[in-house]
């Protein structure tokens, strides 16, 4: 692999992955349910230092970094808890998808280093996927189990800063 076909491959990673980060954070501003938000969270700062790595990996290579893409729309049907569930469901693919997609194609890389990297990204997709296909059946031990006296009553704002 030459260091421009790295190069190439790493930057469409990247932007694969920024897309996947906007979508996460564009439908938990739609979930309300706290359990399921909580998850959201988690794994969008997971998705954050992935995109970390790779920013550096592109500037080792020389390669600037690309400008993210334009945020597509999420559509939601309906609302509220049964709208999180669709919307997860979704997700749990769209992870299946891109790992479907990259997991043969990582294997060609000669870049150790690089390689290891987007492998570990791979499996914590898959790991991420699974906290999605939980969200959709509608658990709430996503993170864990909360002890009985903590209640999870009420919805977490679309909006966090509000003026």
């Amino acid at each position: 692999m030459t260091p421009a076909d790295l190069q190439g491959l790493l930057r469409e990673f990247y932007l694969e992955r920024v897309a996947l980060l906007q979508r996460h954070e564009a439908v938990a501003r739609s979930v309300p349910g706290y359990d399921a938000n909580n998850a959201y969270q988690y794994l969008i700062a997971r998705e954050e230092t992935h995109l970390s790595w790779l920013q550096r990996a592109l500037l080792d290579l020389g390669t600037p970094v690309p400008a993210d893409p334009a945020p597509q729309a999420v559509a939601v049907s309906g609302k509220g808890e049964a709208a999180a569930r669709v919307l997860a469901a979704e997700d749990a693919r769209f992870a299946a998808a891109f790992v479907d997609r990259w997991r043969d194609r990582i294997e060609g890389i000669t870049h150790a280093r690089h390689r290891g990297m987007m492998k570990v990204i791979l499996g914590e997709t898959l790991e991420h996927k699974r906290f999605f296909e939980q969200a959709a059946e509608g658990r709430t031990d996503l993170l864990g189990t909360s002890l009985a006296i903590n209640e999870h009553s009420g919805k977490v704002l679309g909006d966090r800063w509000l003026e």
